[in-house]
């Protein structure tokens, strides 16, 4: 059956009362996979190395190296099952249904050993208020495969237009990638040249901006702020906040220091793939622009 990028059922409704304890849940369950990425994978610029990615079922680490050996784990949302698959043909599954944090931790690290994969990961939660060790979370329970399934699939078609927009670009650039920290789908250019040290910045953060960049993605939301796409540009250069932007329901949130679209405007529209596009590229323009990259020099000329 051919389903259009533009039909409903790419876009769904994904309101946060629906699904804010399931939500809050599965963000602790893609942190101890991410965790497990970052202990085992080769650093990358920009910590692109500990992002999962977007798949056709749902989140995938890709393959991770691991001796003479290769595994991936990937989040299936469609049968709702967490799958360890090594190159030595082993398959290993863990129904993903309501459970706490630190049950899935468990089994998890359970399945890990049964295919002789032993790593060691930090077991406190970033970026998120009040964190609780994963072996000790047995607040966060909740799984309620409906709207995980939204969520996935509005990954799925966020990643589809992102890795569009990203085609356009010849320069230095991210890949469209998913970020456990933060939970946002990310994909972001940079100009080639170094950024300004950022005062008194983390580690993290330091490495993360340390060249100047035009970065945008989709992020799910929380109880105060609606799901989202947003677009910024490090460091903002002077008259970035006051550029006009596409479409019309775009804006400049002054709190968050970013143009934000929101979800529910873009799922509305009558072609949410080009209301994301057009955001995409005009916030971005309105970036490169003002900060005067080289954009003959960074952009795939049309039609090429």
């Amino acid at each position: 059956m051919d389903i259009n990028i533009d039909s409903p059922e790419c876009w769904p409704a994904l309101p946060f009362e629906r699904w804010g304890d399931t939500y809050a849940t599965l963000h602790m369950w893609t942190q101890i996979i991410g965790k497990v990425r970052l202990a085992l994978t080769p650093r990358v610029n920009h910590w692109w190395n500990v992002a999962l990615y977007a798949s056709a079922r749902g989140l995938t680490t890709s393959a991770i190296p691991y001796g003479g050996r290769a595994f991936e784990i990937q989040f299936d949302f469609i049968d709702h099952k967490l799958l360890l698959e090594t190159n030595d043909g082993s398959i290993k599954a863990l129904p993903l249904r309501p459970m706490s944090v630190a049950e899935f931790y468990e089994a998890f690290m359970g399945m890990l050993r049964a295919a002789e994969i032993n790593v060691k990961i930090w077991k406190m939660p970033v970026e998120v208020p009040d964190p609780i060790r994963f072996d000790q979370d047995r607040i966060h329970a909740s799984y309620d495969p409906e709207p995980v399934r939204k969520f996935w699939r509005i990954l799925a078609s966020s990643s589809q237009v992102l890795s569009e927009f990203r085609s356009g670009f010849i320069g230095k650039c991210s890949p469209v990638h998913f970020f456990w920290g933060s939970f946002d789908l990310a994909v972001t250019r940079f100009s080639g040249r170094r950024a300004p040290e950022r005062p008194g910045a983390d580690s993290v953060t330091l490495e993360a901006y340390s060249h100047e960049c035009s970065s945008l993605g989709f992020w799910p939301g929380n109880k105060t702020q609606a799901p989202a796409f947003y677009s910024y540009t490090a460091p903002e250069p002077p008259g970035f906040r006051d550029s006009r932007v596409r479409p019309a329901a775009a804006f400049h949130d002054a709190q968050l220091g970013e143009f934000i679209l929101p979800y529910e405007d873009v799922r509305r529209s009558g072609s949410p793939s080009g209301s994301l596009l057009d955001f995409c590229q005009s916030t971005y323009e309105a970036g490169a622009n003002l900060g005067n990259w080289d954009r003959e020099a960074l952009e795939r000329p049309a039609g090429a």
